[in-house]
């Protein structure tokens, strides 16, 4: 398996560009990727129970096997409108969909940006004729489509990988936003992953939550979770490689989870106000959702990330954070390293030099904590950021 850079699988085309959402005119706010022929859908959504006009249109529409394409506007979320905002989801897909000559119901829709605000319908009517002429195969057209999903992020979020199916070269490309408001089922963000392999809708919704269970529903900033996250799958089939026994199947879920992980890393990076990344990885419990329940317990702890922020070894802060998700676990089952450095094990304190732990967080963007216990074989990897005064500035003055 091979990693390049950015290029569009076979039969898609993208496209991103400033129709008038935003005040800037350099900046972003319109994005369109199409398949040249039907594609077999599927997608996740938010578990929040309010949520945008767009995730209600969208998760109607999916799984499905004539997917055409995926409209997207940042700068206002369509979220928290009513049957008004309901009716201007449905106008985004039917709009472009006209452009494109098929069906609206073959479009699907996402919306990013403010909530409760009404979409500016005069102002996207004008870029959607835009945005279908600027349509392009090209690595600098799907660049361009993930500077259009942008709010608040300070760089686009794209990753590629190949493989070999059926002895095809088949290919999956995606992007992704997303820099705050970020918490599990799903974390705050829209993805999309667009390939060329042969998949049925029900394949493809296997494929993807398999992956999304292990990205980005495996992200925390604050634990905050959004009316609008997305991730969308679309298979088009055009480079003729379906999985043809077992072993391509998981070759095609690695290339598919790898892929996600690494957007879903490339928000974490990017998180509003954060100095450090900050990778969980609890091992040895009975199932993966203990060690996923204990992970983000961890992970949504304001006093571990202050601690990170601060460089500070508090590793009383981790454990307790462990003893309180719920798992049936005793202090003696427990032994915990930071950045390598053994502080805790098999429930008491081991003698560590407290300067060299606090350097190693200081001077690397990048921390680890493992937690291994001794109940079983299974593990989770979690990633979140630490906590500091520039995210509490940047939120604290969003909308004014």
């Amino acid at each position: 398996m091979s990693v390049t850079v950015f290029p569009l699988p076979q039969g898609f085309r993208a496209a991103g560009l400033h129709c008038g959402i935003k005040k800037d005119p350099q900046v972003f706010d319109l994005s369109l990727f199409v398949s040249d022929v039907p594609a077999s859908a599927a997608g996740v959504f938010t578990t929040n129970l309010v949520h945008g006009a767009p995730v209600k249109v969208s998760r109607s529409r999916v799984p499905r096997a004539t997917a055409r394409g995926v409209v997207i506007n940042s700068g206002n979320s369509n979220a928290c409108t009513g049957e008004r905002g309901f009716a201007d989801a449905e106008w985004m897909t039917a709009e472009v969909a006209r452009l494109l000559g098929c069906p609206a119901a073959d479009m699907l829709v996402c919306s990013t940006g403010v909530i409760g605000r009404f979409l500016p319908k005069e102002t996207l009517a004008a870029g959607f004729p835009r945005v279908v002429s600027a349509l392009g195969a090209s690595p600098a057209h799907l660049l361009d489509a993930a500077r259009g999903i942008m709010t608040t992020d300070t760089v686009p979020k794209l990753s590629t990988r190949e493989l070999q199916l059926g002895g095809r070269t088949v290919r999956l490309s995606g992007v992704c936003k997303g820099a705050a408001m970020i918490a599990p089922n799903m974390a705050t963000m829209l993805g999309t992953i667009l390939t060329d392999a042969v998949l049925t809708p029900s394949e493809a919704d296997a494929l993807l939550r398999h992956a999304v269970d292990r990205s980005f529903n495996c992200i925390s900033v604050e634990g905050h979770m959004s009316t609008s996250d997305t991730v969308l799958l679309l298979a088009n089939g055009r480079s003729g490689g379906a999985p043809a026994n077992a072993a391509e199947w998981a070759s095609l879920q690695q290339a598919c989870d790898e892929l996600a992980a690494d957007l879903a890393q490339q928000i974490i990076r990017d998180a509003e106000g954060a100095d450090h990344e900050i990778e969980i990885e609890v091992r040895g419990l009975p199932t993966r959702a203990e060690a996923f329940r204990i992970a983000k317990s961890i992970a949504d702890s304001p006093l571990v990330k202050t601690a990170i922020t601060g460089a500070d070894p508090n590793w009383g802060r981790i454990v307790s954070a462990a003893g309180y998700a719920g798992v049936p676990l005793a202090e003696e089952q427990m032994t915990l390293w930071l950045n390598g450095l053994l502080l805790y094990r098999a429930g008491a304190p081991v003698a560590f030099d407290a300067k060299e732990v606090s350097q190693s967080i200081r001077n690397n963007r990048r921390v680890k904590i493992e937690l291994e216990l001794t109940l079983g074989g299974e593990s989770v990897r979690f990633w979140t950021c630490d906590l500091t005064a520039e995210y509490v500035r940047l939120n604290a003055d969003y909308t004014t």
